[in-house]
């Protein structure tokens, strides 16, 4: 159970089911009907692009779906090339915690961690 992940060969991003259920826990507390989180790459930050996440309401034309363990996870067609072979965890940490997508194709990341180049 721990960090396994629920992904299929098309998703651009692996979700663990620990990233899952606290995505679930915070929707439910905002008052979100559906469990919807949506995983953006903007450009910005000090090492060139951030990720944004935010609840939605439901999907837009183009974007990916991916249903992990009663998440369904957003990522728009922009950002799916940049996340590709990533993987949303959630760290529950007292420093450094929340979540955290591992990119492999981040060559660099920014101290603050916030912002990352490929």
């Amino acid at each position: 159970m721990g960090g396994m992940a629920e992904k299929t060969a098309t998703d651009p991003i692996t979700v663990t089911e620990e990233a899952a259920r606290k995505a679930i826990s915070l929707a439910h507390r905002e008052g979100h009907a559906e469990p919807i989180l949506r995983v953006r790459v903007t450009a910005g930050g000090c090492s060139g692009f951030s990720y944004r996440l935010s609840f939605e309401d439901g999907s837009q034309a183009g974007d990916h779906v991916i249903e992990a363990y009663g998440l369904r996870v957003l990522i728009d067609p922009k950002s799916a090339p940049i996340v590709q072979g990533s993987t949303l965890n959630f760290v529950d940490a007292m420093l450094g915690g929340g979540f955290k997508v591992d990119n492999p194709q981040a060559v660099h990341e920014c101290a603050c961690g916030e912002s990352f180049s490929i």
